[in-house]
């Protein structure tokens, strides 16, 4: 929903009291409150317990042309249009739980943390293919940014593997649809989501890797294996040596065989490791931070790499799926919004006949304010 109501939001503490008290009397007491600084700037949050709930204040904020965002745990709150100060924030944490989840599929109620449900579905052998990055990341969450960790090479994005969705669209009304296409304006309440047995082994093989071009002449030669891999991440760092990570995953027999094979043809700096390294499904970067998202195929991933390079003035630190075609890279600080925009020019110049795109992910307030940020759509 993009129509603001702040000025008459605003009006009078009278219009405001009354206001708090409509969401009070839908979530129940202590269920809604005033924003607080820590809230993005937003005029009320409102933590809704069941769809109907949900549906009932989205009827409110169309009567009273209030602005609205959904919030899970507020990990990526500030990604993209973060900058925008919504009169209402809807706090989708009592809508939680799991059900259904005794065969191929789950439902889980978009207010979970994907940490809680994988546990829940540890414990009997089971799990998502969902691995975001950031820390308490709700379902809600993750399907409306798409955001994937290292098992998008395998299951691709979390958009994706939804076979359908329950939401409350801006004006209130419910549905439910397997052809959702991204956020727009809807409020997402729970997902029919895959599920799979754990696999019986994992194994990372870790080599160092330089520059953009070694990495992506080493993945172009693993993608084409017949390998079970589930992951193909790379961290290359602004300065010293990098490194390209694969996971493989199923039958431990099979696991070993084909971390084995992989290892020879990488090299003898290859290494076979139980564990992932540090890096391993994280984030390169923080709130504070001006990240640009970049879709590429590995085998062009050099083109951007080196006009990052040319274009900033010095090398900038990408991570993240160089098999899947999805890193991101981060500016250095201080560049001014006008200077960002340059280096977003010639990065969709270079990228324009290669299929790819780059769209800025986060960024300060002030500067977001300034620039084209990435839109939920963008991620899909």
């Amino acid at each position: 929903m993009c129509q603001s109501g702040r000025s008459s939001l605003w009006g009078g503490i009278g219009v405001s009291g009354s206001i708090l008290a409509e969401l009070e009397s839908i979530c129940g007491p202590g269920a809604a409150r005033a924003g607080r600084p820590d809230d993005s700037g937003a005029g009320f949050v409102a933590s809704p317990a069941t769809p109907r709930s949900v549906a009932e204040l989205l009827h409110i904020a169309v009567e009273r042309g209030l602005s609205v965002r959904p919030r899970g745990s507020g990990s990526k709150f500030h990604w993209g249009r973060g900058g925008e100060h919504p009169d209402l924030v809807i706090d989708t944490g009592r809508l939680n739980g799991m059900w259904d989840h005794d065969g191929a599929t789950a439902i889980v109620a978009a207010g979970t943390r994907v940490e809680a449900a994988q546990a829940v579905l540890r414990s009997h052998g089971r799990r998502l293919t969902l691995d975001p990055p950031s820390p308490g990341a709700t379902i809600g969450g993750v399907l409306a940014m798409n955001e994937s960790g290292p098992l998008r090479h395998r299951f691709g994005g979390p958009a994706g593997q939804a076979l359908s969705v329950s939401l409350v669209d801006s004006a209130g009304r419910f549905a439910e649809t397997a052809e959702w296409e991204g956020p727009s304006g809807e409020v997402l309440t729970a997902a029919l989501l895959p599920l799979e047995d754990l696999p019986e082994a994992r194994r990372w093989v870790t080599r160092p890797v330089s520059t953009p071009t070694e990495v992506g002449e080493l993945v172009a030669q693993v993608v084409t294996q017949d390998l079970a891999l589930s992951g193909v991440e790379v961290d290359l760092p602004a300065a010293g040596t990098g490194t390209l990570a694969l996971l493989l995953e199923g039958p431990a027999a099979g696991v070993a065989t084909g971390a084995g094979r992989l290892a020879r043809q990488l090299g003898p700096r290859a290494v076979i490791r139980a564990e992932p390294p540090q890096w391993w499904g994280r984030y390169s970067f923080g709130v504070s931070d001006v990240v640009l998202r970049i879709r590429v195929r590995s085998r062009d991933l050099h083109s951007v790499g080196y006009t990052l390079r040319d274009v900033v003035g010095l090398p900038v630190p990408v991570r993240g799926s160089a098999g899947a075609g999805v890193v991101h890279a981060v500016l250095p600080r201080g560049l001014s919004a006008a200077r960002i925009g340059d280096v977003v020019v010639a990065l969709k110049q270079v990228l324009l006949g290669r299929g790819g795109r780059v769209v800025v992910l986060t960024a300060p307030p002030e500067l977001a304010a300034q620039m084209e940020m990435a839109r939920p759509t963008d991620l899909l």
